[in-house]
């Protein structure tokens, strides 16, 4: 089973700089370039990882937001929610896809494993869906006063308030949850009868995998959405009128939701196990991003002061 993946989103969440984060990103676009994708699964992994790395560029407005509240005006706060949807969504949809080719591979071997047409049109209608998702955020987002502090939060006309804003939950849950979840459990249940019936097998290995990739999805994604669920309902039925209540589910919602973050940092060390090929690869990826960084900091160290030629000679490399 042959995997390829560039080790972005691994490292990435360990950067808290910017600086860091555009030197790796940069990085990662030059691994892209050197790699041939060999498989459907390439293809989604690597889409997986965009998806992650733009959803890591959101996370120091999320962060100074929390702490200073929203001072970056409405149009960053309409673009910072969307990206955030977009990115969140897709790659919840590329897993499940990932899944697909998975079950594909081990049930229907006699199909073709070469990147086709056909991936490209799947990975378009996965962005294009993703898109659609986060057409309200560019629409209803905006920066409004809450609690003497500026916040980026929706808001919806008084007149479709209730019914828009509970519609996008249930699409967001359906989409983003209960259809990937179905899909890697019919997927993954499949594969796994067929790795138990093979005489092949030597060992309960490729099981553990399979169980601790739908169990990181279930672990990391369900308490989140059961959250949003509960708030789409309320909207509806307005179940909730206790003031503690209502704060308490606002808390629970944040928790959740960063928990089911942390489900992109799991996703490397997952499918590192998901074949002997994707290890090569990842550790080579490994290996030549330590070399990159210290040819960097080489660079940075062999200047001397006042020799103009070894200037010219090192700003030349840089660039």
């Amino acid at each position: 089973m042959e995997l390829y993946t560039n080790s972005s989103v691994e490292y990435s969440y360990n950067d808290d700089e910017w600086n860091d984060t555009f030197e790796y990103a940069l990085y990662e676009s030059m691994c892209v370039k050197e790699e041939k994708l060999k498989s459907r699964t390439d293809v989604y992994i690597m889409n997986v990882a965009i998806a992650d790395l733009l959803l890591l560029f959101t996370l120091p407005f999320w962060a100074a937001n929390a702490v200073h509240g929203w001072v970056l005006g409405i149009a960053l706060c309409k673009i910072t929610s969307a990206t955030y949807t977009l990115t969140f969504s897709a790659r919840m949809q590329f897993l499940a896809c990932i899944s697909i080719d998975r079950y594909n591979a081990i049930i229907k071997p006699q199909s073709l494993r070469r990147v086709t047409k056909q991936c490209s049109k799947t990975c378009s209608v996965v962005w294009m869906a993703a898109t659609l998702l986060c057409v309200p955020e560019l629409i209803f987002n905006t920066v409004r006063e809450l609690h003497d502090r500026s916040e980026c939060l929706p808001i919806y006309p008084k007149s479709l308030g209730l019914t828009i804003k509970a519609t996008i939950q249930i699409l967001e849950i359906t989409l983003c949850f209960v259809l990937p979840f179905l899909i890697m459990l019919t997927c993954y249940s499949a594969v796994a009868r067929a790795l138990l019936k093979s005489p092949c097998i030597k060992n309960t290995h490729p099981l553990k995998v399979l169980v601790a990739v739908v169990s990181a999805f279930i672990l990391t994604q369900l308490p989140y959405n059961i959250v949003k669920l509960w708030r789409a309902i309320d909207i509806i039925f307005h179940l909730i009128t206790d003031c503690d209540i209502s704060k308490a589910i606002d808390v629970a919602f944040q928790v959740t939701k960063s928990i089911a973050l942390f489900h992109s940092c799991l996703n490397p060390i997952l499918y590192f196990f998901m074949g002997a090929s994707f290890k090569m690869y990842l550790v080579k990826m490994a290996k030549n991003y330590g070399y990159w960084r210290r040819q960097q900091n080489t660079a940075t160290e062999e200047i001397p002061m006042g020799h103009e030629e070894s200037v010219e000679q090192t700003s030349s490399f840089t660039i």
